[in-house]
């Protein structure tokens, strides 16, 4: 069997789609059309049924996939060996966490020659890039679903309501909302878990980054549920108080999520082993 067919058949598997894996590839779709055909051919049966949305392996495609992607993962993990292998590190996640804890940690291997690409993105978005191969490592707050993906639970922020001093005293439903999304995702949950309902309040000031909302907290514009290790020093300092303090904080876990067979390649094993090291001490 034609290893660049199986190449090829892998990369669709993992984007889900003939034209994501195409330009993953550098091939054109009619190319990867063209491969997966006859990798067809050889086996006899489908290995994908196509759909308006992408394609979606037939259990014959699932039971390949699953046999022969870590070869083929192994095998590329040779051409990364030496004094002169390509290491560059596609990670994403979080900004914050992404700024705060990930990539200080990975600093020591930067410093030894490893190149990091950074991106940003909510979970469902990163998960699929990772999934896709734009992505080589993601940090998220959601596990991943499906065999193809490997999640190493990293590390648990603990989740603070503060508001600036101006608030304190002040019942929390009379406290104006800053959020990331108009969702309220973190309000929703800390209210559910703390209070037992839902917040009465929609957002006030709406900044898809924790750290402009603990900004906007510090200016007194309103409450925010934040990571304890964002609003640390503001919660020390006086520029932002904790408002209450229930006796079990609600728990946020971050997981590392790697293709499956991915930590075969040696930059990627230890950037992974760095940061589960590194979270330790968080």
């Amino acid at each position: 069997m034609d290893p660049a067919l199986l190449r090829t058949f892998v990369a669709v598997h993992r984007a889900g789609s003939l034209t994501r894996a195409a330009a993953l590839l550098g091939l054109s779709q009619p190319a990867v059309t063209g491969q997966i055909r006859a990798l067809e051919r050889q086996l006899g049966r489908p290995l994908f049924v196509r759909g308006a949305r992408g394609v979606t392996p037939t259990t014959l495609g699932e039971e390949l996939a699953h046999k022969a992607a870590p070869h083929l993962d192994a095998l590329l993990a040779l051409t990364y060996e030496g004094p002169d292998a390509p290491a560059t590190l596609h990670l994403a996640g979080p900004p914050e966490f992404l700024a705060l804890r990930v990539l200080p940690a990975l600093g020591p291997l930067v410093a030894g020659g490893l190149a990091v690409r950074a991106a940003y993105g909510p979970d469902g978005d990163t998960l699929e890039g990772l999934a896709a191969g734009r992505h080589d490592l993601t940090v998220t707050a959601s596990r991943p679903r499906g065999g193809a993906l490997t999640a190493t639970p990293l590390w648990d922020e603990e989740l603070v309501l503060v508001a600036g001093g101006r608030w304190a005293g002040v019942a929390p439903e009379s406290v104006p909302v800053i959020e990331v999304h108009e969702s309220l995702p973190f309000v929703t949950r800390y209210w559910a878990e703390v209070y037992g309902t839902g917040p009465a309040a929609s957002a006030a000031v709406v900044v898809p980054d924790l750290r402009a909302a603990l900004a906007c907290a510090v200016a007194g514009a309103g409450l925010a549920v934040l990571p304890r290790y964002l609003c640390d020093a503001e919660l020390r300092e006086g520029r932002v108080v904790a408002v209450g303090r229930p006796a079990v904080p609600p728990i946020r876990t971050y997981v590392l999520s790697v293709r499956a067979g991915a930590l075969a390649l040696p930059h990627l094993a230890r950037a992974h082993e760095t940061l589960i090291r590194a979270a330790t001490e968080w």
